[in-house]
């Protein structure tokens, strides 16, 4: 196994060992899941996106050139992934790579944070990524397939204001961990993606946030760069091919795993000074779900579990 910092040229395509193979990605409606199906269709994979968003998915996968099936499934909901792992067996074959990325994220103090909201971030990011690999896991036992975990910067240096997110990113790189060591002897590989700025609906949303906005304007000046979806699912299908451990995007996050102990001081200076200068109700307003594809989460969860009132 090797780590993969990513290259500046194109991903892999036809006549690489993942042509014919089967991949499934969560989280695929939109950003980088949906990026991602498309690199790994244009390598020759056949692809199973799963998703929220079932129109979103089907306009997805249609745009697809090799084989594809999309999967209307809530990660945090077992049983309807149990269903996906089986709709994919018998319609595309069993799974090779198994990338968990659905994710969703809310903005705002953790104090003013709906209990249930707050909940939801980690069920969908964490939990949601261990329903996926149990799900899948068999499959992959039997391929000798690779399971990549997306996860984030997030995990490195926690940022005020996205407790749950961090909190969850941070959850889901031990899992990986974990899991590595356990499948491993069974012909499984594990990935972990660290992820930093990626241009999806999701920052549009983060940079509304003062406090998070600051923390990315005293980053150095490569680390403020926004990276599209598509070069970011570059980076990512080289790590599936290689079966990398780690996955840096952008690559020189690969440089940063060092000085990880500095980063929470860091970070929590440049949010203090910050928060000093906002008002209490100021930061009531910035409490939010992030990005179309949270809102569709929560909204649908919403209606699913109806709640009496407000939960603190």
């Amino acid at each position: 196994m090797r780590d993969i910092a990513g290259t500046g040229g194109q991903a892999p395509g036809h006549g690489t060992p993942l042509q014919g193979r089967v991949a499934v990605v969560t989280g695929a409606a939109r950003g980088v899941g949906e990026a991602l199906a498309r690199r790994l269709s244009g390598a020759g994979m056949k692809v199973a996106l799963l998703g929220r968003e079932a129109e979103t998915l089907r306009q997805a996968a249609a745009a697809l050139p090799s084989p594809s099936l999309c999967v209307e499934a809530d990660v945090t909901d077992r049983a309807a992934l149990d269903r996906a792992a089986r709709q994919v067996a018998e319609q595309l074959g069993p799974a090779s790579v198994l990338v968990a990325n659905a994710g969703i994220a809310v903005g705002g103090p953790f104090s003013r944070t709906e209990a249930g909201l707050w909940q939801r971030v980690i069920d969908v990011n964490l939990v949601g990524a261990a329903n996926t690999a149990r799900a899948f896991l068999p499959q992959l036992t039997r391929t000798r397939g690779y399971f990549l975990q997306i996860a984030s910067t997030a995990a490195f240096g926690s940022a005020p204001m996205m407790s749950a997110y961090c909190a969850s990113k941070a959850g889901v790189e031990s899992f990986a961990q974990a899991l590595r060591g356990e499948v491993e002897p069974d012909g499984v590989a594990v990935g972990i993606a660290y992820l930093h700025w990626t241009g999806t609906d999701m920052i549009s949303g983060i940079d509304d946030h003062p406090v998070l906005r600051a923390l990315r304007q005293n980053q150095p000046w490569f680390a403020r760069r926004v990276h599209t979806p598509a070069q970011v699912a570059d980076w990512l299908t080289t790590g599936v091919l290689h079966r990398a451990h780690h996955v840096y995007a952008p690559p020189w996050l690969r440089w940063c795993q060092p000085l990880r102990p500095l980063f929470p001081a860091l970070v929590a200076r440049l949010a203090r000074r910050e928060l000093r200068a906002r008002s209490g109700a100021g930061l009531a307003d910035d409490v939010e779900v992030l990005g179309a594809g949270g809102h569709a989460d929560w909204d649908a969860f919403s209606a699913a579990h109806p709640r009496p009132g407000p939960q603190r």
